[in-house]
């Protein structure tokens, strides 16, 4: 019965160290790829083009990219990386003039 107890911990050890070392090769694989939520575009209507002088670029919700023709992303959209500033979707609302 110890020696089971023994293999147990064993085994729990490893798999958790396993576990932890992962965890930095999942972040930073995880940079290096852009990711979309689909779901989220689906219920929004999401298009990659503006609706006359509507697009992401003027929108409150958008979060511009490094550059002004980058993707970027949007608070609606957790976890998107592919918003472009040309896009639009019906949760479009005009961002306040600066």
């Amino acid at each position: 019965m110890k020696d089971n107890i023994k293999s147990a911990r064993r085994r729990m050890l490893k798999l958790g160290g396993a576990a932890l070392a992962m965890i930095p090769v999942m972040a930073l694989s995880g940079r290096t790829y852009a990711a979309t939520n689909a779901a989220m575009r689906a219920s929004f209507k999401y298009q990659d083009k503006p609706a006359g002088d509507k697009a992401c670029r003027g929108c409150v919700q958008f979060v511009p990219g490094k550059t002004a023709k980058a993707l970027g992303g949007c608070k609606i959209y957790p976890g998107d990386t592919e918003i472009s500033p040309n896009g639009y979707c019906t949760a479009w609302v005009a961002a306040p003039k600066k």
